[in-house]
């Protein structure tokens, strides 16, 4: 065996003794479809009961909260591009669900208000109104929550995904 074939040997044993054994990669794939799961149930309840999607129904918790808010208090609030934010209060508009009032000196500045039917779909549906998934990791000591996200980051770097849909609410995906 040459010197390159013992060296690549040598290095394939080395990744092999690191590597995790081959049902912690099984066990782990399952509770990311547990957790997977729990988001898209919870989604389908609010459609079902409240007739909005789970994004949809966010929005409209944050400005029932937060009367008057901003397209950017919206967007900021939900942890999204405020392109998203404004197709999300598009379609409350469109359902007569929120107003969108022109503020102020500034007719571009508009605040969010919610109307009789936004309260009703509020009242028929299901909580929490950001998800159970943002509500299960506010429920998380800040020293799980710490090593959650390393980890996380680094399952991120190993699929090389794109961060850039960090931005987009799971009721979306």
């Amino acid at each position: 065996m040459s010197a390159v074939s013992k060296t690549a040997v040598a290095s394939k044993r080395k990744v092999d003794a690191d590597a995790a054994p081959p049902e912690l990669p099984v066990r782990v794939l399952r509770r990311f479809r547990v957790v997977f799961n729990a988001v898209k149930t919870h989604f389908r309840q609010i459609e079902t009961g409240a007739g909005v999607g789970g994004a949809q129904l966010w929005a409209l918790g944050v400005v029932s909260a937060n009367p008057g808010i901003g397209m950017n208090g919206l967007a900021g609030a939900m942890d999204v591009h405020q392109s998203t934010a404004s197709n999300l209060v598009k379609s409350l508009v469109e359902r007569g669900l929120i107003a969108v009032v022109k503020d102020g000196a500034d007719r571009r500045t508009v605040a969010l208000r919610i109307l009789p039917a936004g309260r009703r779909v509020l009242r028929s549906a299901p909580g929490p109104f950001a998800g159970v998934l943002p509500d299960a990791l506010a429920s998380l000591d800040p020293r799980t929550l710490a090593r959650l996200d390393k980890d996380l980051a680094t399952l991120i770097a190993a699929l090389q995904a794109d961060e850039g849909a960090e931005g987009i609410p799971l009721g979306q995906l």
